[in-house]
């Protein structure tokens, strides 16, 4: 029997933000299966995409917590996960953002990471947030800078090592007049 969690559903402008479902699968295995993932701790053979993903809806039982599975309105398609992270030894709580190969270039990162941060503060009452980014990542600091998030300072991550902190606005800093006030 499967446990009933409340991952609440959320919507953007392109996006519906929701529970995984394990027909995200087969594109999350593809996924990691690539170069692309070596980000997030990839690349990985298909039983350890599965743990991970199985991982990821387990977060939110423990927290309330977790990452939403990203999919596009207009077809349905799943288009990689964004929500927010706080596993035992993280740093910070965080936002974080994964695409799918066919999803990067769009916005969809920018746009699902919005809807994310809006829910911590908002909703969870989170006053501070950062983003875990690899040095190399450019992709990801460009998210992190268009979230109006500023490096903060280096890191050493027991999985991933040397990893950047990224510091989102704070609520106040958005209310008052933050990219979100011009949205």
């Amino acid at each position: 029997m499967a446990l009933a969690l409340h991952i609440p559903r959320l919507e953007t402008e392109r996006l519906i933000l929701r529970a995984h479902r394990e027909e995200d699968f087969r594109l999350e295995a593809e996924f990691y299966a690539t170069e692309a993932s070596r980000f997030v701790g990839g690349p990985v053979p298909e039983h350890k995409t599965w743990r991970m993903l199985a991982m990821m809806v387990g977060h939110w039982a423990f927290r309330g917590f977790g990452f939403w599975a990203l999919e596009e309105k207009e077809t349905g398609r799943y288009m990689g996960r964004a929500g927010l992270w706080f596993p035992q030894g993280w740093a910070e709580r965080e936002i974080g953002w994964t695409l799918m190969n066919h999803a990067t270039g769009k916005g969809y990162a920018t746009e699902a990471a919005l809807a994310a941060r809006a829910h911590a503060y908002d909703v969870l009452g989170w006053d501070t947030a950062i983003s875990q980014i690899a040095p190399s990542n450019t992709a990801s600091k460009a998210v992190a800078r268009r979230l109006g998030a500023s490096f903060e300072q280096m890191h050493q991550d027991p999985e991933y090592g040397e990893i950047e902190i990224w510091r989102h606005l704070a609520p106040a800093e958005i209310v008052n007049g933050g990219m979100e006030a011009y949205a």
